[in-house]
């Protein structure tokens, strides 16, 4: 099994965390997003998106971030990641929507303005980034995780960009819950950081 990442990809790190996390067995191949190599027609053969991350299991390719870790989790048995009751799976998506949306369209794009000099305007979305900061921290004002009473995908998830948000002006000094979170994490067996930008 291989996936397909850059290393500064906060989704492509979703996926290594996971990894770690379940001791998969994954080779990781780096994709030179400077050099174009995610726009060569062999690249977009896997994920005409042109995007990482992008897993190859033998014929079975699965592209997105998410759909990755949900291909993983149910492919090696992790229900206890993923679980199968509707009250619970439904849960752990709700929070997977948030990483696809609230999380990408605020902490994650503060970061790649500042690093990258993507062409958001800066001032916006780290309010909005500030907006879902301040839901996750009350959602675990009284829980330790995000969706159940165990880690899970949402967790995974959620993870990479939040505790990279700093690198995108997006202070995380308010938010207590959100670091204690954090650190429950980063103290998990497996965990595999993720690199700074800086």
């Amino acid at each position: 099994m291989k996936v397909y990442y850059t290393p500064l990809s906060g989704h492509c790190h979703r996926v290594q965390l996971f990894a770690g996390l379940i001791q998969a067995d994954i080779e990781f191949i780096p994709v030179n997003l400077a050099a174009g190599e995610h726009r060569t027609p062999e690249f977009l053969k896997r994920n005409p998106f042109g995007q990482v991350p992008v897993l190859v299991d033998g014929d079975i390719v699965v592209s997105d971030s998410n759909a990755i870790l949900v291909y993983l989790a149910t492919l090696m048995g992790k229900s206890d990641w993923l679980p199968a009751t509707a009250v619970e799976l439904a849960a752990v998506q709700k929070w997977l929507s948030v990483a696809a949306g609230e999380i990408m369209y605020g902490p994650c794009a503060a970061r790649l303005v500042a690093i990258f000099g993507a062409p958001f305007n800066a001032d916006e979305v780290i309010a909005r980034a500030h907006r879902v900061l301040t839901l996750i921290d009350a959602q675990l004002a009284e829980r330790s995780w995000i969706a159940l009473d165990h880690v899970s995908l949402a967790d995974v998830a959620l993870y990479s960009y939040i505790a990279h948000a700093p690198e995108g002006g997006v202070d995380l000094t308010p938010y207590a819950n959100v670091n204690a979170w954090l650190a429950r994490i980063e103290a998990l067996p497996g965990f595999v950081p993720f690199p700074n930008a800086t």
